[in-house]
């Protein structure tokens, strides 16, 4: 294939939220992310560019430890817009996979801050990520995020 969509680069992952504020306070709170900036827009530009039907949304900027940024919109109208189903399986579902340096340790620090982990921490059986240690937290607007530790060397 030719340059398809000419992608370069992945930029950021966003997520649409309830609380801004709250998801501003678990990403730099549980995860460790610094929050870079806050704005908010809307109007015809908003429509014009998502489709969504609201007059206004509040955005947080959150970068990690490795530079990835994150975007957390909080759009005026909230739940209406439609909720993501609570399983990771679901038709649309998606989630962030973070690397830690120790999966225990975020596990809890994730739960004490409100999120709960889907399952176990548990070894991949084999191929190129043998050994390395994955479970799966959510949190209160399904949001999914995979926790991984590679093992030792």
């Amino acid at each position: 294939m030719t340059d398809a969509a000419n992608v370069m680069a992945v930029d950021h992952t966003g997520f649409a939220v309830s609380s801004l504020d709250e998801a501003v306070r678990f990403w730099t709170g549980a995860l460790g992310f610094t929050l870079e900036r806050q704005s908010e827009m809307g109007g015809d530009f908003l429509h014009q560019v998502t489709g969504v039907d609201d007059p206004s949304v509040k955005t947080a900027i959150v970068k990690a430890p490795d530079g990835y940024v994150v975007e957390l919109l909080q759009y005026s109208n909230g739940p209406r817009n439609g909720t993501v189903p609570n399983s990771a399986g679901a038709i649309g579902a998606a989630h962030l996979a973070l690397t830690v340096k120790d999966i225990h340790a975020a596990i809890a620090r994730v739960e004490a801050e409100g999120w709960k982990a889907k399952g176990h921490p548990l070894p991949i059986a084999g191929g190129p990520r043998k050994g390395t240690l994955v479970a799966y937290v959510s949190g209160p607007d399904h949001i999914t995020i995979e926790l991984m530790q590679t093992p030792a060397r």
